[in-house]
């Protein structure tokens, strides 16, 4: 391919792309690889790396954070935060549901099917498209104002194999959550930290460090039995996530599961 005057001309090709472009091309930068795919919706995709020099670390700041992800809040930190889960598959549901039934109405080969599978495929770009860009935003914001962020290693493709939970754990994208959260903390001189996923950051008291024998999922508030601290599931893990991190960040220490309940924190 040729890079000139901002445009781009494949071999053989003497007109160049007629591209629209989602940002602004970076000044003095020069294009390394260029990948160009065509999506199932029929829209043509290209993706083009450069290494830009103009990204610099941000200012030095010195707060952490721990996130714990979920689905019914998509986000939750350790300052007490929750984002809302978006739930951009169940946005578009309905026409998921009606417009396969119409595709499987028609006959193979013939160009009604073709348009009919080119409008579902457009469909699921859309959410796509919404998923992500509601994600960009998200982790930008985590990377701009935390100077580490701790998160735990989820093991997302053993997850999604609960037909319970599939779809929603799929909807919500842990894992291009904490992907964009890592090269991003990379660009901009953050710290990123992933603890172990056996680390009981649900069951355990982030206060005394007391650890519960048993936390089921529809548990989402308790009572710590032995500092009598009430606790929100999803941010007193998130507050444990932050801790284990910072352990694992200034010790150099193994976070492994806790054997007993009665392991205090720190001991």
């Amino acid at each position: 391919f040729k890079f000139k005057d901002k445009q781009i001309y494949l071999a053989k090709c003497t007109e160049p792309l007629p591209i629209r472009w989602s940002r602004q091309i970076p000044e003095s930068c020069e294009p390394s690889t260029v990948t160009v795919r065509l999506h199932p919706s029929g829209r043509w995709h290209i993706s083009i790396r450069f290494d830009d020099p103009t990204i610099k670390p941000l200012p030095p700041t010195d707060k952490a954070i721990g996130i714990d992800l979920g689905i019914s809040s998509l986000v939750i930190t350790s300052d007490g935060d929750k984002v809302s889960n978006p739930k951009h598959f169940k946005k578009h549901y309905r026409r998921l549901q009606k417009d396969p039934k119409n595709l499987s109405r028609k006959q193979k080969g013939s160009k009604n099917r073709e348009k009919a599978r080119i409008k579902v495929a457009k469909i699921h770009a859309q959410i796509t498209d919404s998923r992500k860009d509601h994600l960009h935003k998200l982790t930008t914001q985590l990377v701009r104002e935390n100077q580490t962020i701790v998160v735990e290693n989820l093991a997302v493709k053993n997850m999604v194999k609960n037909p319970k939970l599939s779809q929603a754990i799929s909807d919500v994208s842990w894992g291009e959550i904490t992907r964009q959260l890592a090269y991003k903390c990379r660009w901009y001189g953050r710290n990123y930290i992933e603890i172990d996923r056996w680390f009981p950051s649900s069951k355990r008291c982030s206060n005394c460090g007391y650890i519960a024998d048993k936390m089921p999922l529809n548990v989402r508030e308790w009572d710590c039995p032995d500092c009598g601290t009430h606790h929100d599931r999803d941010i007193n893990a998130s507050k444990n996530i932050l801790a284990a991190g910072l352990a694992v960040s200034v010790c150099r220490a193994t976070i492994r599961p806790e054997q007993s309940k009665s392991v205090k924190a720190g001991a």
